[in-house]
């Protein structure tokens, strides 16, 4: 897979490098220039990784990372700061960072992390991700909720995108992408995207789910609680 990313850092300078890094490694990138455009965007947008300066106009990073993370959204977030304090590295974990990196960053440390999360996310390895009443156990290929259910690997991998972007307009290009990437078989098509939404909707009602997968045939799909 290649990995999207959001890069939110204010000095546009050390953005356009940081963009021409990334892209010449094949990683989609998209920039914004202030936490409150990162918001916007993270709620607009399905990412495999945050990289957010702490110091930006509008809204910090640190800010704007809780504020998505109030959304459930929990995408890997990697904090860029100029401030090597301990103090400010808790306080951005806290708010919900998995990573941090000290300005000025060696682009070749990036790299390499990104690559290890790169490896991480195609594994997905001992992973539970929660969103509503549904708790998904990727390890063990079960999905829990009032009952429990067993899926199938693309069954397991199509849903942990819809946990990892709640509430997010997926579409079917978008999907078959981050789920069938790396299928070779020419007879697999993103026909397959609605087939197997339609397994995990069905799985859904049998575990008494509030979670609901909306959305037509082709079309975009968003994952969203109902009810209570």
């Amino acid at each position: 897979m290649s990995l999207t990313i959001l890069l939110a850092e204010d000095e546009e300078q050390l953005s356009r490098v940081y963009t021409a890094a990334l892209k010449h490694q094949g990683y989609q990138v998209d920039q914004v220039y202030n936490g409150q455009d990162a918001i916007e965007k993270a709620h607009e947008n399905a990412y495999d990784v945050f990289i957010l300066d702490i110091m930006m106009p509008v809204k910090t990073g640190l800010e704007a990372l809780r504020e998505i993370r109030a959304s459930g959204d929990h995408t890997h977030a990697i904090m860029l700061t100029a401030m090597s304090e301990i103090e400010d590295k808790v306080t951005g974990l806290e708010a919900g960072a998995d990573d941090y990196l000290t300005k000025p960053i060696s682009l070749k440390e990036l790299l390499a992390r990104l690559a290890s999360l790169e490896r991480r996310l195609d594994s997905f390895t001992d992973k539970v991700l929660t969103f509503g009443s549904v708790k998904l156990d990727l390890a063990q290929q079960e999905m829990v909720s009032g009952n429990s259910i067993r899926l199938a690997g693309k069954e397991s991998k199509l849903m942990a995108f819809f946990m990892l972007n709640p509430n997010k307009s997926l579409s079917t290009k978008e999907i078959f992408q981050h789920v069938w990437a790396k299928d070779d078989d020419p007879e697999i098509d993103e026909g397959y995207v609605f087939i197997y939404i339609s397994y995990l909707r069905q799985k859904l009602k049998s575990i008494k789910a509030n979670l609901a997968i909306m959305g037509e045939e082709n079309g975009d799909f968003t994952l969203v609680r109902i009810g209570r």
